[in-house]
């Protein structure tokens, strides 16, 4: 039995190091542009402090009349939505007839510490909203809000519902109060629960570093996204094609703006701290939010197997708004996989696609 398990051994042990040295191969031929986000065309169409708009170039000859703006979260980058060819919403969006525009945030500076939601919402997405109206020469348009983005396009479409055909949701927290999220049960160190001094935290550094969430969220599942994934490394790195997604994923993750102190304190203390969004208590600028203003038709998407957002917390939208056209739709992912899951991609861009041509 002993030899046997010798060898056994020894043959995994050599196929392990076969791996290695062949993925030790594969990153001798890396180039810079091998692992490049964001590759479908695009060009900025509108400017404004720190923020580009994207408009990405349409792929069919006569795309749908209403362009659909695309609202990211304010964490991480928003080309997770265009992370690479064969794994990108935007892309697959195209191919099925959409119009496709992008807020991409930026980076914010010392200078933007004081931007508040209002700035945001009724400053720069209605910005991009109006500037998008007047180059189609349109009164409404759609909007696809994605976390925390989604969370700002319904404070959005409250408030200007004249300007929003139909709204989609994905991937939204609404009810922030939910019991069973990472979000709000990690003691003292993680987004949302009262234990953290949000105000001392803004007081002291301005602006929130994008490292510091980082970690949180990376905090929230620690074997998983912090040393499990390393572990696994080797075992992918002989395949290029594993390799390349692995390293594209990296990039992304690590990419982390920092967030605007003031848009950070608000959003933590009204939204995660007092619920105030499905309480009907809040307020951007000078006016109230009222979910129930939203009239329009309105898609809401959501990952069964979400750590970030809860699916309870996404769900929680349908005793909220005053609209009658109302679809939920699920999808067997986790955060996300939403965006670069490849079954995921097959199915999910055509339920947009398909919920927006019948409304059209």
């Amino acid at each position: 039995m002993m030899p046997m398990r010798f060898n056994e051994a020894v043959e995994k042990y050599t196929k392990s190091a076969q791996k290695v040295v062949k993925g030790m191969g594969n990153f001798s031929r890396l180039r810079e542009e091998d692992i490049e986000i964001g590759v479908t065309p695009k060009e900025v169409v509108y400017r404004e402090d720190k923020i580009n708009l994207y408009h990405f170039t349409p792929i069919v000859e006569q795309p749908l009349s209403i362009p659909v703006l695309i609202v990211y979260a304010l964490i991480n980058r928003p080309l997770m939505v265009d992370l690479q060819e064969d794994r990108s919403l935007v892309a697959n969006l195209l191919k099925l007839g959409l119009d496709i525009y992008l807020i991409d945030w930026g980076y914010p500076t010392r200078a933007d510490r004081w931007l508040t939601l209002d700035d945001y919402i009724n400053g720069y997405i209605d910005n991009c909203v109006d500037f998008i109206r007047k180059k189609h020469s349109l009164e409404k348009i759609n909007l696809l809000g994605i976390c925390q983005g989604g969370t700002f396009s319904l404070c959005y479409t409250a408030l200007q519902p004249l300007k929003v055909k139909n709204l989609i949701v994905m991937v939204t927290p609404v009810d922030f109060k939910i019991s069973n999220a990472l979000l709000n049960m990690q003691g003292g160190c993680t987004l949302g629960t009262e234990a953290i001094d949000v105000d001392l935290m803004v007081d002291a550094l301005g602006n929130i570093p994008g490292d510091y969430l980082n970690c949180e969220f990376l905090m929230l599942k620690p074997w998983q996204l912090g040393i499990q994934k390393y572990l696994d490394f080797p075992e992918i790195m002989d395949n290029q094609e594993k390799l390349l997604n692995f390293l594209r994923m990296e990039k992304w993750i690590f990419d982390s703006p920092d967030q605007a102190g003031e848009a950070y304190r608000q959003f933590l203390k009204d939204f995660y701290q007092e619920n105030k969004l499905i309480k009907g208590e809040l307020i951007i600028g000078e006016q109230q939010v009222n979910l129930g203003n939203i009239q329009i038709p309105v898609l809401n998407l959501y990952a069964q197997k979400d750590h970030l957002v809860a699916p309870a917390s996404s769900l929680a939208l349908g005793k909220y708004i005053g609209t009658k056209d109302y679809t939920v739709q699920g999808f067997p992912v986790g955060h996300v996989g939403m965006y670069v899951s490849s079954r995921v991609q097959k199915s999910l861009p055509p339920v947009i696609a398909e919920w927006l041509l019948k409304r059209a």
